[in-house]
């Protein structure tokens, strides 16, 4: 199927060749051809801007956009220029692929590498190329990519959102927009967007019971800044859902959420070495702590390369659980923790962003169940 700003684009070819649009007649405007279609107006400006590089169409400043007076060879223009951006020689025609764009944060075998490969593998199946972009977890790396992937013409955006105080106006315009895009592993709360994610608050709650069900009565929470991540937000609530349902009183001072070493933008040793002496400090304020409740794989590492080095002989090593762990066939993991469906995640976003490249414009919420796997 036709990516729809081609569609608008022959549209408007089919109007030029059979003589319905002539020379110095007005073309639609972005804004009406949006409408007419019922697509973004950055699909409309796509297609409006492929009938000017193909010098069909020019641009008054002030007035419009009007037919040329006097037209190239019509037989010779078939389908936008911007297939280029696939094949410099055009010997693909782009009309038979769909190009997406895919921004991530970051990259690890125990989170993204596999849901990556999904992204990749269903993009093979259905025809579409896949541009990636990392943003080690900056705002105006994300911005930029963003920025790039449309000049580049892609059909839709597959996005992980960074961390962030505030939501970055580059999505929330995509989607005030109608632009095919789907959101990863987070949403954006009170903004009607496609996503795709795990219900973190029932997978927190469910990682909780199971060291309850330990007999762990004293639980440390630790995670980086929540910073309006409804990740981490959703695991913190529920997290403390299941001790409080389970007659378990709450105590913030066992929250430590001011790791930074584990986030892209600062993954430095210095960080590392900063988060591990406030652990140290945390641990030794709260000796009565006999379980941790790890966001991530990495803290959970951190986490016990902390505990290793502290001299405790006579205080039992405290279990460590947490979200995601790398793929090991034949070795038990280190800690019981919830494994994401990275296969399944990487599927249902490519299938939510070919409905919205097809045509579909309510926003689709997509959950996606998870596994708890105990250590032995």
């Amino acid at each position: 199927m036709l990516p729809l700003y081609e569609q608008v684009y022959q549209h408007l070819l089919s109007e030029i060749k059979s003589g319905r649009l002539r020379g110095g007649d007005r073309v639609p405007s972005e804004k009406e051809l949006a409408e007419q279609f019922n697509v973004s107006r950055i699909t409309s400006k796509k297609a409006l801007e492929n009938l000017m590089q193909a010098q069909l169409v020019e641009r008054i400043r002030g007035k419009g956009t009007f037919v040329v007076q006097t037209l190239p060879d019509l037989q010779e223009i078939a389908h936008p220029h911007s297939s280029e951006v696939l094949s410099a020689s055009n010997e693909h025609a782009r009309h038979d692929y769909a190009l997406i764009g895919v921004i991530i944060e970051d990259v690890a075998d125990s989170y993204g590498l596999r849901l990556l490969q999904s992204i990749e593998e269903s993009c093979s199946q259905h025809k579409m190329y896949m541009l990636l972009k990392r943003t080690y977890g900056k705002r105006e790396e994300e911005e930029a990519a963003i920025e790039a992937f449309l000049q580049l013409g892609v059909d839709g955006l597959i996005i992980f959102p960074v961390h962030g105080d505030y939501y970055n106006p580059k999505i929330l315009k995509l989607v005030v927009d109608n632009f095919p895009v789907v959101l990863v592993d987070r949403y954006l709360k009170g903004v009607a967007a496609h996503a795709v994610y795990t219900d973190n608050r029932k997978a927190a709650y469910d990682l909780t019971v199971y060291l309850l069900e330990q007999g762990h009565q004293h639980i440390a929470f630790v995670s980086p800044p929540l910073e309006n991540t409804s990740s981490i937000d959703e695991r913190l609530q529920g997290f403390s859902a299941a001790l409080t349902d389970h007659g378990v009183s709450l105590n913030s001072n066992y929250w430590f959420t001011r790791l930074v070493s584990t986030l892209p933008a600062v993954y430095r040793r210095e960080n590392a070495f900063t988060d591990q002496q406030e652990l140290t400090r945390f641990i030794q304020e709260n000796p009565e702590i006999t379980a941790f409740f790890t966001c991530e794989y990495s803290q959970a590492m951190l986490l016990r390369h902390t505990l290793l080095t502290m001299d405790r002989p006579k205080v039992p090593q405290p279990t460590i659980v947490c979200f995601d762990y790398p793929e090991q066939l034949f070795v038990s993991p280190l800690f019981t923790h919830i494994q994401q469906d990275e296969i399944a995640m990487g599927r249902q976003a490519i299938e939510v962003l070919r409905g919205q490249i097809e045509g579909q414009r309510e926003p689709l919420v997509s959950v996606i169940p998870y596994t708890l796997i105990r250590a032995d």
